[in-house]
């Protein structure tokens, strides 16, 4: 059951993966274009529109806290990586679990308040100020989606990290 509970986990990963990369590149996508029309419309007719301007920073949530998960997973992240220089290899597995595991609590913990903040939003009502009519927990909503996508994933890599410091106990048993 452990098993097939982590490919099924797996599967839903690497499809979650190949969505999120997607959005991202739309999102980028759409920044330059927006970014790109604003100039084009200010130079051919003197007058730009503020919504092509104030669009990328509204899309910039949800480029960066989707992809906190699929980043972690493929080891994109920022990372420092003098300790496994000097460290044993079972060492450098434990270390990589607590790092996991801790990104596992924190990931929940950062949901919760993601959540919380999105419904207060959406409870308040408000808007974005911008040529558009934009809900404010709209944007907020990037936070709890991109904490709990960072969630799963960190399931996976703790779920990969013990199969490998048990595997590596049992070589040295």
């Amino acid at each position: 059951m452990y098993k097939s509970f982590k490919n099924a986990l797996r599967f839903i990963n690497n499809a979650l993966e190949s969505i999120v990369f997607s959005l991202g590149i739309t999102i980028i996508a759409i920044i330059v274009a927006a970014l790109t029309l604003s100039a084009v419309t200010r130079y051919v007719s003197g007058n730009g529109y503020d919504w092509f301007i104030e669009l990328p920073p509204i899309l910039i949530s949800w480029l960066v806290f989707p992809l906190l998960g699929p980043l972690l997973r493929n080891g994109q992240h920022i990372q420092v990586d003098f300790l496994s220089a000097v460290l044993t290899q079972n060492q450098v597995f434990m270390i990589k679990f607590f790092n996991n595991l801790v990104v596992l609590i924190g990931a929940i913990l950062f949901f919760k308040a993601g959540i919380d903040a999105t419904f207060l939003y959406y409870n308040m009502g408000q808007m974005i100020e911008v040529e558009l009519a934009i809900p404010m927990w709209w944007m907020y909503l990037a936070f709890p989606t991109g904490f709990f996508i960072l969630i799963v994933f960190a399931i996976e890599l703790v779920f990969d990290d013990l199969d490998r410091l048990i595997s590596s106990r049992r070589k040295f048993n």
